[in-house]
């Protein structure tokens, strides 16, 4: 008998596997509760809590929000990243295309993107610092995956060590405590976003320096150690086949959601409560090595559910979306604009940590609803399609054929296994089999009724 765990994986249009695209999903979801923080508050990262709201429910969602999602949706979204690199890999080397020249344009177009949105939209883009790091995994693509894994360890640990001796050397220094500067910058910051346009686009600008260091010396590398893991489970086929990972899936929820979590609380009570002090250097030293581990634990959890009894449920909601990341990441960043900055309603510093949270769930909702009703008529999300033409030089087709469009009317629903069914019989006036007390389709009766020869 089949069941849950020996069943194929389930698949999406063009063969694509739903409970990754699920996953994709999920990970968006997390990096709109994480840069939605930055764009309704210029303090937010600073060390300094926004003068309007400092009750006792703002800091626990800041708590929330800090232990369960900062630095860790960024890792699941770059370890997607590299393994759709390797499927993008063995789709060329199966038509036969030049791979290295696709994935530069691909790499081109997202940093064109990605800088766009970080001068209109949201300095803190990750388009870009993936499109430069891409380089570097286009170089990697003939690692092997034991090789690219140790690697990538590597890159954690090193990292961390640098913030460990950063730590110290700031220790030893003496330095503590948040720059007085920083309220100031932050007011400014936050009447500049007030402004009009002009005045959005100078803030972001002035804010890029900063946001730069962050990346560089911060995600980039982690980014990088996550492309090289999602690399090697690509190459073993990590995600085709769920049923096979049980145990490890297992392990990996019990180490993220002990050491990981605990990292995250690490990281969370050092940027909240005491910011710009050695103690927070060392504190991010540790969440780089344990906040993958509670990424990883996230991803099993997702994995798991994607194959488990509300599989169906969770695939439709968070697929959809997974399919249009790219759509779905812009425009989550034009819509919080248009709330938060001068381009629209400019809520920046009004809107309390609550209910800015609350602003993401729904909004991610929506995109899930919209992205499901545009994939039912069409091949690819709009930027997907566009980025899609300028990697190939070709232009495939975005709509579905009509056929497609149309909504299947639901058909009997399939009897279960070892229920009872009821006894057919043969009627008298026609000689066909029937179901009793149900009017046989054959006979000449125009009150649908069985009759009496039946």
């Amino acid at each position: 008998m089949t069941t849950a765990t020996t069943a194929p994986p389930p698949r999406a249009a063009g063969g694509r596997l739903a409970h990754v695209d699920a996953l994709r999903g999920f990970a968006l979801l997390g990096i709109l509760v994480v840069n939605i923080g930055y764009l309704a508050s210029a303090y937010h990262g600073t060390g300094l809590e926004d003068p309007g709201f400092t009750s006792p429910l703002d800091n626990a969602v800041r708590w929330f929000v800090t232990v369960f999602f900062e630095a860790k949706f960024f890792l699941l979204f770059s370890f997607l990243f590299g393994y759709s690199f390797t499927l993008q890999l063995s789709s060329a080397e199966r038509h036969g295309a030049r791979f290295a020249s696709r994935f530069l344009r691909r790499l081109a177009g997202l940093f064109v993107l990605g800088a766009l949105h970080a001068v209109l939209l949201f300095p803190g883009d990750i388009l870009t610092t993936y499109a430069v790091l891409g380089l570097i995994l286009l170089a990697a693509r003939h690692l092997r995956p034991r090789t690219a894994v140790y690697t990538a360890a590597a890159l954690f640990v090193l990292t961390a060590v640098a913030y460990a001796v950063l730590a110290l050397s700031a220790h030893a220094a003496g330095g503590s405590g948040v720059d007085p500067a920083t309220a100031a910058g932050a007011e400014r910051a936050t009447e500049a976003l007030r402004g009009g346009p002009a005045s959005v686009v100078a803030a972001h600008l002035e804010q890029l320096p900063d946001v730069l260091i962050l990346l560089v010396l911060f995600q980039a590398p982690a980014a990088l150690a996550a492309f090289l893991l999602g690399l090697a489970a690509g190459r073993r086929q990590a995600l085709g086949d769920i049923a096979r990972h049980r145990g490890t899936l297992g392990s990996l929820q019990w180490a993220g959601f002990t050491l990981g979590l605990f990292g995250g609380v690490v990281y969370a009570h050092a940027s909240l409560e005491h910011p710009g002090s050695p103690y927070q250097i060392l504190a991010m030293g540790i969440d780089v090595v344990t906040a993958p581990l509670l990424a990883a634990a996230y991803a099993a959890t997702v994995l798991r559910l994607a194959r488990g009894r509300y599989a169906d449920r969770l695939i439709a909601l968070l697929a959809p979306a997974g399919r249009m990341t790219l759509t779905n990441y812009l425009a989550q960043s034009l819509v919080c604009a248009l709330l938060f900055t001068g381009y629209g309603l400019a809520l920046v510093g009004d809107v309390p940590p609550l209910a800015v949270l609350a602003i993401a769930l729904v909004l991610f909702t929506a995109q899930a609803a919209a992205s499901r009703w545009w994939l039912r008529r069409h091949h690819y999300g709009p930027l997907e399609w566009l980025l899609r033409a300028w990697t190939t030089l070709t232009w495939s087709p975005l709509r579905l054929p009509a056929a497609h469009n149309r909504t299947p009317r639901p058909g009997p629903l399939p009897e279960r296994r070892g229920a009872r069914r009821s006894p057919r019989i043969r009627c008298r006036a026609c000689g066909r089999r029937r179901r009793p007390r149900r009017p046989c389709a054959a006979c000449p009766s125009t009150s649908r009724r069985p009759s009496s020869s039946c």
